[in-house]
């Protein structure tokens, strides 16, 4: 056996013979393709080669032999270039195969994911750079001098180093080349970022918090694969317990994967981790510019980048030698890809864990029902911090109720709010507002008519975004400038906006409070991630009174003069069929609120509802989370529902509703029987029309031991082929059910 891959991967051969490889291409296709090598060429497993793909080049993988691929090399095409790039190694081969049985994708377009930076597979070019020869220039000048003092060690410089060093310019430094003073060499690539220091900063922990980290340097110090879940309330230093256990991965000279949900948003966590190692992660998003990705790429794979900070695409980086996982607010819905390949960034850090043998740690103040489970179980290490840090206390939590106190006509804050936010203000702390509804209002109609403006390609209303003059749709990103006159009536200055959004809301707390200082924040803010990061930023330096923001202001942001957060619809999340809905109500208020005091500030949480009787309005101002768990995972058990059952959605999309339909039908008899498993629908989706096509959606529940990647096979074969602008979408695990 050893001969045969020998002679596959660049061992023996018979001269002049070309060898035969198999090559994972980023296409959707079921296997890998079969290539020949050209007789001067070297590959091996996990070479990342260019091949040629019909009449296009594309990059691929060589991937493990397969009977498939043994075809003679004569009648192949051969590889064009093999890159001068480490090799993807073994566990992650292993892992993309894994993800793409598990999720039923291509293999190709999962490979893919681990390929997005061409530009990193070849070596980063070398630094031009100057090294001092000796030799003394005919003229010495106090600028002269500084440069010698800094040279004279025979250690090299950039140009540009070596004069900012010194103080002097540019031209100072070249005239010293010129008279042979220094000499030319070249550098390898300067890193992307420092290397973290393990002890830059001592530890401090202390308590609850020192217990915690005990246990996690027992899971990091043992070599093995194992999951954790750290589970403590807000402010309880969650974080700071966490970078003991990367230390210690980084002191046995391994590598560390953090995955957040928001990185583009957390510069705040960049500065931390900096404080701690004295040098921050490299950043992996995708709001970085391309040449940086691929340097990270590069040097993630070589070797250079001890730490990555980045969100769930990170996960399929081509690592060296991976020792630590850390899942940050492990149940943010943000870690389900809901695109080409649908996976759950959470669930494949476990599964590259253990395919690597190396620990994974989830962290969050409120765990997924699924974690809970493990964690209760005992499958999961469960790790918890049951206070806050310091002096620091949780906010006192208020239920309002919106039947009692109601909001002034055309208001949506209560009068109990409004006092508290004056209060607050007076104080000089500052006060949040959350309301999960981005732009001005979700909904605008015509008085006259009743004409609703509609999203001409979805089943979605159009949301009114008052800051940017325009109208636009929250599915497919349709937008139109706001209109003066009714398109069905014609009739001008009678459109109402319908309902409040967080620009309303600002609205409404400039009448309120005209000298306070206020900012709003969304995803879809004028400026983009930097502007968003700025306003971070000022509201964290206490340059703001009030701030209106949506989920993004949830996501572990510390903002020390926060001592009042109101809740203005705490229900919403509410009104709906999705099974998860308390759950994700629960989770999402119970961050925000834990926004206040954190810095030990005496803080407030008003909950604004017209439901204070409900399960989860009750666990939160209560602050009794583990009964919250014990209902949900009842329910859970009793519906045979996540994680004691197995969901499958299946959403059938065609340009005409009857195409959808049939096929949908089609694909509902295709069924197999006898696997334990039931397939309910199909039915229109909730949202019936997205981008023009409309939707169906099939749902397949079976039993927690159900092999539901085997019946959806069996079903997939069984149906018609997709024909026309049939297309099928398979998502393993939903979370969401729209």
């Amino acid at each position: 056996m050893t001969g045969a891959l020998d002679d596959l991967f660049g061992g023996r051969k018979d001269e002049g013979q070309r060898r035969v490889v198999p090559v994972m291409v980023p296409m959707p296709a079921p296997k890998p393709y079969s290539y020949a090598v050209p007789v001067d060429m070297h590959v091996e497993p996990g070479s990342i080669v260019q091949v040629p793909l019909g009449p296009r080049q594309v990059i691929g993988v060589v991937w493990d032999e397969g009977e498939e691929n043994r075809v003679e090399a004569k009648k192949l095409r051969p590889i064009t270039l093999a890159f001068e790039c480490p090799p993807l190694k073994p566990d992650h081969r292993r892992f993309l195969e894994w993800v793409a049985q598990y999720t039923l994708s291509p293999p190709g377009l999962v490979a893919r994911m681990a390929l997005r930076a061409p530009a990193g597979f070849d070596p980063e070019p070398m630094v031009e750079g100057l090294r001092f020869t000796g030799e003394k220039p005919d003229r010495m000048t106090p600028a002269r001098a500084r440069v010698l003092d800094l040279a004279e060690d025979g250690l090299s410089w950039t140009r540009s180093g070596l004069a900012n060093a010194a103080g002097v310019s540019a031209s100072v430094i070249d005239g010293l080349v010129a008279q042979g003073v220094f000499e030319t060499v070249f550098l390898p690539p300067r890193p992307i970022v420092a290397a973290p220091d393990p002890e830059f900063v001592a530890s401090r922990l202390e308590g609850a918090q020192a217990d915690a980290a005990a246990e996690l340097l027992d899971e990091v110090r043992s070599g093995r694969f194992s999951v954790a879940l750290m589970d403590g309330i807000t402010g309880s230093g969650k974080t700071e317990v966490y970078f003991e256990a990367i230390a210690e991965t980084l002191r046995q000279g391994k590598q560390v994967l953090i995955l957040l949900p928001e990185i583009a948003l957390t510069a705040s966590f960049l500065e931390r981790f900096q404080d701690r190692f004295g040098a921050k992660p490299a950043e992996w998003h995708s709001d970085l510019a391309p040449k940086t990705r691929e340097r990270v790429w590069r040097q993630v794979a070589t070797g250079d980048v001890r730490v990555v900070a980045g969100a769930r695409s990170a996960l399929f980086l081509p690592f060296d030698n991976l020792g630590l996982i850390i899942v940050d607010e492990e149940h943010d819905p943000a870690y389900k890809q809901e695109d080409r390949v649908f996976y759950n960034a959470r669930d494949m850090a476990v599964v590259r864990g253990h395919i690597g043998g190396f620990p994974v740690v989830l962290v969050s103040a409120t765990p997924s029902v699924e974690s809970q489970v493990n964690g209760l179980s005992g499958r999961y290490r469960a790790i918890h911090l049951p206070v806050r840090f310091g002096e620091a206390e949780l906010p006192d939590l208020h239920l309002v109720d919106m039947r009692r106190h109601a909001p002034a006509r055309g208001g949506f804050l209560s009068p109990v709010l409004i006092r508290a936010i004056g209060k607050t203000v007076e104080r000089g702390e500052q006060a949040l507002l959350f309301l999960n509804r981005r732009g001005y209002a979700p909904l605008t109609l015509c008085r006259v008519c009743g004409h609703r403006f509609q999203c001409p390609q979805c089943a979605s209303w159009l949301v009114e975004h008052r800051f940017k003059g325009q109208i636009q749709c929250h599915q497919c990103g349709y937008a139109e400038k706001t209109p003066d006159a009714c398109p069905e009536c014609g009739t001008f200055d009678h459109l109402v906006a319908c309902g409040p959004g967080v620009e309303r809301i600002a609205e409404e707390v400039e009448r309120h409070f005209p000298d306070a200082r206020t900012i709003v924040l969304s995803s879809d803010i004028l400026g983009g991630v930097r502007r968003l990061r700025l306003e971070l930023e000022a509201i964290a330096k206490g340059e703001a009174d009030i701030v209106i923001g949506t989920q993004l202001v949830a996501k572990g942001h510390n903002f020390p003069l926060m001592s009042l957060v109101g809740i203005v619809d705490a229900d919403l999340g509410l009104a709906n069929g999705d099974p998860r809905a308390a759950e994700r109500t629960f989770q999402l208020l119970s961050q925000v609120t834990g926004r206040a005091g954190r810095s030990g500030l005496k803080s407030h949480g008003l909950i604004q509802t017209y439901q204070p009787a409900h399960p989860v309005m009750q666990a939160i101002v209560s602050g009794d989370a583990h009964a919250f768990y014990e209902r949900e995972i009842a329910e859970r058990e009793r519906a045979k529902l996540p994680p004691f059952g197995r969901l499958a959605s299946i959403i059938v999309s065609a340009d005409s509703r009857a195409d959808a339909e049939a096929h949908a039908r089609a694909l509902r008899l295709a069924a197999p029987s006898g696997l334990g498993i039931s397939v309910l629908g199909p039915a229109e989706a909730p949202l019936a029309l997205i981008r023009g096509r409309h939707r169906f959606r099939l749902l397949v529940h079976g039993k927690r031991n159900a092999d539901m990647q085997t019946f959806l096979r069996q079903m997939l074969s069984n149906a018609p082929k997709e024909r026309g602008s049939v297309q099928v979408q398979l998502d393993i695990d939903p979370q969401s059910f729209l």
